[in-house]
């Protein structure tokens, strides 16, 4: 693992699923950890909960969406802990609906919280990035990619990621800022099992029977844990990948190596 003693890392949805393992891992390995979350009573115990396990950690909870929210929670950070290494973006929804079906404020939602406000923390982080030579993990999704049926918002949303990743690798490059997308497949995260309750009988355990068939259209065979991801998040973002930019790297247990085809037996 990468060392990170003396660096400051800022993660948005840093108290749930994939964000809050990210920030976990990286206190693990010596940053102090900005966590960064709608909800101030989970970014609050998120934070809590690091500091108890002997990491060092700030709770700065915020809306993504709003460039003044983001960008004080930004500020807080760097006041306290002097500078800022690392931008982990994780926050993110998932909806469900056809380009017919999907009603214009569903759309205008995830991509507001999807799109605009990785844009929004990433360009508040960016003049402290620009001191440190820092870099910026955008968590992205295999279905920038490929699409399953019904997710025309969140496809959308991930696909315009992917893209702004490469734009702000680009232009930051000068600056010695590094910017990377990790595309997971499926996680074992809040918003996997909401879905999975969704659409199956709403019940915990035909939520797991869901998640399990999701799992085994993985070659690996199941889904990944947030830990999983947050592991190499903890690679790309460190100083260990250091030529390493403008890629969307994907985490997806071989899902995106597979096609479709059955062959006869």
């Amino acid at each position: 693992m990468a060392d990170w003693s003396d660096k400051v890392a800022f993660v948005t949805g840093g108290s749930r699923g994939i964000g809050r393992a990210v920030s976990e891992v990286l206190a693990e390995a010596g940053a102090s950890v900005a966590v960064c979350g709608l909800e101030a009573d989970e970014v609050e115990e998120a934070a809590s909960a690091i500091q108890a396990s002997g990491g060092t950690a700030l709770a700065v909870p915020a809306d993504v969406t709003d460039s003044h929210s983001i960008g004080a929670a930004i500020s807080a950070a760097v006041e306290r802990f002097g500078r800022l290494d690392a931008v982990v973006t994780s926050a993110g929804i998932q909806r469900y609906g056809t380009a017919v079906d999907t009603d214009e404020t569903t759309w205008d939602t995830v991509l507001a919280v999807n799109v605009k406000g990785v844009f929004l923390a990433a360009q508040a982080a960016l003049p402290h990035l620009r001191r440190s030579h820092g870099s910026i993990v955008v968590i992205s999704s295999v279905q920038a990619h490929v699409s399953q049926a019904g997710v025309v918002a969140y496809s959308a949303s991930k696909g315009a990621l992917d893209a702004m990743v490469r734009a702000m690798a680009v232009d930051e490059a000068a600056f010695g800022v590094r910017v990377n997308a990790i595309c997971p497949g499926s996680v074992d995260t809040p918003m996997l099992r909401a879905s999975a309750r969704q659409f199956s009988d709403g019940s915990d355990e035909g939520a797991q029977r869901l998640v399990e068939a999701w799992g085994r259209s993985h070659p690996l065979g199941r889904v990944a844990r947030p830990r999983e991801i947050a592991e190499v998040v903890a690679f790309v973002a460190s100083d260990r990948a250091s030529f390493l930019t403008g890629e969307d790297i994907r985490v997806d247990g071989g899902l995106l190596a597979t096609a479709p085809v059955a062959l006869p037996d």
